[in-house]
Formats: structure tokens, sequence, C-alpha cells
């Protein structure tokens, strides 16, 4: 499997493309908006998204969503988990509250839940159910990478930040140490803003895991 990370809008939110080289079906996970942009690199590489995924419901995560589904009436729109529902429902005043263009409020084809799996083409992402920063966001795992995409569960250096409607720290904190952290300190993860990391550098490094506090910087 390959992947690229393509910053959108002007959160930089981190939209992953991943696809299978053999069929060169791809999985776009939170098109948060310049869906143009996306649209380039999905014809540079040849490519043909067969499903659009959401980490959780925020605005600069799935903004784009409906756009990019309109080229590609095949791809299946899921996640992210059904506690996300409200989120997605207040698109429109997220897209007022942020300054994104307007979106329709909708909801997915599949709604996703812990355990399940996302195919396309040879490769298979697996689903974890990690809230915190919002009661339904999802975690993707490629196992044979490895590779986690995250969202905004966890960043390198940060976590997410539980002050939006839903978000808990305690819940945060447990997704991360009970979910994530037990994969191995050797699984790379794209985060939803900012540089890669591995889980071990943040297991080792990150202040907000062994302290339990808020994040004292700006985070998503």
């Amino acid at each position: 499997m390959r992947y690229a990370i393509l910053p959108v809008t002007h959160f930089a939110q981190n939209c992953t493309v991943l696809w299978c080289e053999d069929t060169r079906a791809a999985a776009v996970i939170d098109p948060g908006g310049d869906i143009p942009l996306v649209l380039d690199f999905l014809t540079q590489e040849k490519l043909v998204p067969a499903d659009i995924l959401a980490t959780h419901g925020h605005i600069d995560h799935v903004g784009g969503v409906l756009e990019l589904a309109g080229h590609f009436p095949e791809a299946a729109i899921a996640g992210p988990h059904e506690g996300d529902r409200f989120n997605l429902e207040a698109l429109p005043r997220q897209c007022r509250a942020f300054g994104f263009p307007e979106t329709a409020a909708f909801a997915p084809g599949r709604w996703l839940v812990e355990g399940d799996q996302i195919h396309f083409g040879a490769e298979t992402l697996e689903v974890l159910h990690c809230p915190g920063h919002t009661p339904g966001h999802v975690v993707f795992y490629h196992r044979e990478s490895p590779l986690l995409i995250v969202g905004d569960v966890l960043f390198h250096g940060s976590i997410g930040r539980v002050d939006f409607p839903g978000g808990d720290l305690a819940t945060l904190l447990a997704s991360i140490q009970e979910k994530l952290l037990p994969l191995g300190d050797d699984i790379a993860f794209i985060p939803g803003h900012g540089p890669m990391s591995t889980l071990g550098e943040e297991r080792r490094s990150n202040p907000y895991l062994s302290c339990g506090q808020l994040p004292r910087k700006i985070i998503y």
C-alpha cells in the first residue's frame, strides 16, 4: 500500500489518500476541503476512490466529503461512528462558525463501529473506535504497513482538544492508552494536523500522556 498526505483548508488538515498499487483503488480519509487539489492528485496518480472515509464529524475533516463524492458516485462514504451524528447534522453551523464554504449536513452510507473493516483493492483497514475528542471518533489501522490514521486523537507532542461538545479528557486518554499504545512502539501514525510520529515516540516524550492534563498549546 502507498499513501500521500494532502494538507487542506486554512486549518492545514491532513487529508490522507491510501491506495492499492496493483489495482489503483484508493481510500480518501478526511477530505475536509480544497477538493480540486485532491482531484488533481487522484488524476495524477490514476487513482479511483473506492471509499471516502471520515475519522470524525468536524468541518475541517468532512467539509469536502459531498463534493468529492459527487465526482465519484460509486465510492462508498463511511464513518465516523454514529456518536458523531450530531456533528454531521450541525455542519452548516460549523461552516459559519469557522469560515468554511457552505456544505450540507449528511449521514454516511455506513456508520463505523469497533472491529469493522474497509477494503479497497487488495488492502484492508481495521476500524478502532477512539472517542474523547468527539464521541464518534474512529481511527483507521493498516496492520501490514503498519500505519494508523488517527485524526484528532493524537498528535506529535500533543493530544486532541476536548472542549468541543462531546469531548472528554479521561475518555480521550483511555482511547490512547488502551486502544493505540498497545499496538506497539514501531507503529507510525498520521495525525489530523501536523507531522507524522510513532506511538513509541509519543509514549516516551508526549507530556500529555504522562501528566493527564489538557494541552497548553493550540491544537485541533
